[in-house]
């Protein structure tokens, strides 16, 4: 039932390979796992330029108006498809090249208008958010942009630009979050003119309409130990390329997703993009980036499901008074409205950083991924607990028999897939997991897959770095500008990022090099680090000159919540049943308790795989 030790080695190897190891710029959470609040980073929050802000409200109008007057959700979510018409509208508006330079002919937007723009679209039909994000958040203009040469920029941007549809092909049937099991292979010909491509890709976002694909092919010989793997630019008109199928799905109905092969497709050696043996490594600086536009695409579905709870909740009357005066229902609108400015606060903060280019943010950017996917679906469930019978039932049904047509269904079914996109909430919590881990290994000169050890080094900057872990920081009242209602939640999230840094020791020291294999306390210590920097992320933003007066209830109001959260989890680090679970799970996996299953109709059981 278990992988062997050579092939779990030779996955961490290729993710090991393929790590950004230098951090040339500070990073604000790698800092709190080390048990250091950088205030400096987090305050004053940054505020979007005037001229940079006009920018952003101009397109803003226009896409507003495109999508009340064109964009027809409900629609799209029920015949599965975007019509032309409206990708042709985006296109005329510029949507498909917002991140784009004006000298290739896109709107040369900043990542904050981006993300203004896609906040915007997602609150509306996330199946067309998808369509414009899988695009140009990972599709081919964002590995040209980091990578390409000029040749590859000046031969494709405009094209992408202009609105040929790109997508990003590296899961396939066999590999998904473990890339060493790739099987898509791409060889050299004999003349070394030309690449051919063979394999299978399969859920890749617009891949069935995609005309250009950024793939990710194994270059070297499929018996050697470690694949290498390298990203080549394929037009799909290309002779070879076809889909086999569309993927549908719970939601994203309207999303164009596929399974696609690849026969002998011959890409043009020019066409390698950052060299051989780099592809993982272009990826993962794609997804640092690209991650950033799930935190604003969650924020506009929240913001749709509150202005949708909240309404409910006061035109529904049941027992004498609106169900939002009834102190369960007022708990659920609290906890989303305390969420979305949670969410808005990092996205806002995260978007910024990635325009100034002043930190580091593979982490920041994952951390926002994971705490904002993980509130939007919290926040989705409760939303429709509050609308009720209602929020189960399809907006053209309501609709059908003369109720608003709030479509609080489709955005559940759309918000589930968050968890998963660009990293699975268990990949990122593994992915920020190692780098919290990298410090320390570094410091007792070790390494993810050896197990060799320097304990003196070790010992003598803990006896120093341990100790300090219980010092508050005296300098937070001088350094850091907050309301009075705020400050104590700060001098906590001091205290808190240190007690962090000395759970993660703790833990490091009780398990060693077994910690790696302990996902579940692993993922509690990045929950708590996601707590707390959403918690940095909200004080900033509520200490802002440009706040709303009730921005520092709100703020409050999330701290207190996001505290509570994290007590519970530092509990569940130290006191749990991880190793119980375990063991019980492998025996289910064994068979032991097949009759927990009885009693049920499965007529999947026999039908056959797909050759």
């Amino acid at each position: 039932m278990s992988r062997s030790p050579s092939a779990e080695r030779s996955s961490l190897e290729v993710a090991e390979a393929a790590r950004e190891t230098l951090w040339q710029r500070p990073s604000i959470v790698g800092q709190m796992f080390m048990g250091r609040l950088p205030s400096e980073l987090l305050f004053p929050f940054p505020e979007q330029e005037p001229a940079d802000r006009a920018a952003g409200d101009a397109i803003l109008a226009k896409v507003a108006n495109f999508l009340a007057d064109h964009v027809d959700a409900d629609r799209i979510d029920a015949s599965h498809e975007i019509p032309p018409e409206v990708i042709d509208g985006l296109r005329t508006l510029g949507l498909f090249g917002i991140k784009i330079s004006t000298e290739y002919g896109g709107l040369g937007l900043s990542q904050i208008n981006y993300n203004r723009i896609m906040q915007l679209v997602a609150s509306h039909c996330a199946s067309t958010a998808v369509l414009l994000s899988a695009h140009q958040s990972i599709g081919v203009p964002q590995p040209l942009k980091l990578c390409g040469t000029p040749e590859q920029k000046a031969k494709y941007l405009p094209r992408l630009a202009a609105g040929a549809i790109s997508a990003f092909a590296l899961t396939e049937p066999g590999a998904g979050s473990d890339p060493s099991q790739m099987a898509t292979t791409a060889v050299l010909t004999e003349d070394e003119s030309a690449w051919l491509i063979n394999g299978e890709k399969l859920w890749i976002s617009n891949g069935p309409i995609a005309e250009l694909l950024i793939v990710m092919a194994r270059t070297n010989a499929p018996q050697a130990e470690r694949p290498e793997i390298t990203a080549f630019i394929v037009e799909t008109d290309s002779p070879g390329f076809s889909v086999l199928h569309r993927c549908d799905f719970m939601g994203l109905k309207g999303l164009q997703n596929g399974l696609l092969r690849f026969d002998n497709v011959r890409v043009p050696a020019e066409n390698l993009v950052d060299g051989r043996g780099r592809g993982l490594s272009l990826a993962l600086r794609t997804l640092n980036t690209g991650r950033l536009t799930l935190p604003a695409a969650c924020g506009g579905a929240m913001k749709q499901a509150l202005a949708m709870a909240t309404t409910w909740a006061r035109e529904r009357q049941q027992w004498g008074a609106p169900i939002g005066e009834h102190e369960a229902v007022a708990a659920k609108l609290a906890g989303i409205a305390a969420d979305l400015y949670a969410v808005e606060s990092l996205t806002w903060l995260t978007s910024a950083l990635a325009d100034r280019g002043e930190i580091d943010i593979r982490l920041e950017a994952a951390m926002a991924k994971l705490f904002c996917t993980e509130a939007l679906w919290r926040s989705a469930d409760a939303a429709l607990q509050v609308r009720g019978g209602r929020g189960y039932e399809t907006a053209l049904s309501l609709a059908g028999r003369g109720e608003p047509a709030m479509p609080m269904e489709r955005l559940l079914r759309d918000a589930r897939i968050n968890l998963i996109i660009e990293g699975t909430s268990e990949i990122m919590r593994l992915f920020i997991a190692r780098e919290a881990l990298d410090p320390h290994l570094r410091i007792a000169g070790a390494s993810a897959t050896s197990e060799r050890v320097d304990y003196l080094g070790a010992a003598k900057f803990y006896a120093l770095w341990y100790p300090k872990l219980y010092w508050p920081n005296f300098k937070l009242d001088g350094e850091v500008q907050l309301p009075e209602m705020l400050r104590p939640h700060l001098h906590d999230l001091a205290r808190d990022t240190r007690r962090l840094a000395r759970d993660l020791f703790h833990m490091i020291a009780r398990h060693r090099q077994g910690l790696q294999r302990r996902q579940l306390v692993l993922g509690r210590l990045v929950d708590c680090g996601a707590e707390l920097f959403a918690i940095g992320a909200v004080l900033a933003r509520a200490a802002s000159p440009s706040a709303p007066a009730e921005s520092l209830a709100l703020a409050d109001l999330f701290c207190r919540q996001a505290r509570r959260r994290v007590e519970s989890l530092r509990q569940d680090i130290y006191h749990n049943d991880d190793a119980e679970n375990y063991r019980f799970a492998r025996a289910l996996l064994d068979g032991r308790f097949a009759w927990l299953t009885d009693n049920i109709v499965s007529t999947w059981r026999r039908e056959k795989p797909r050759e």
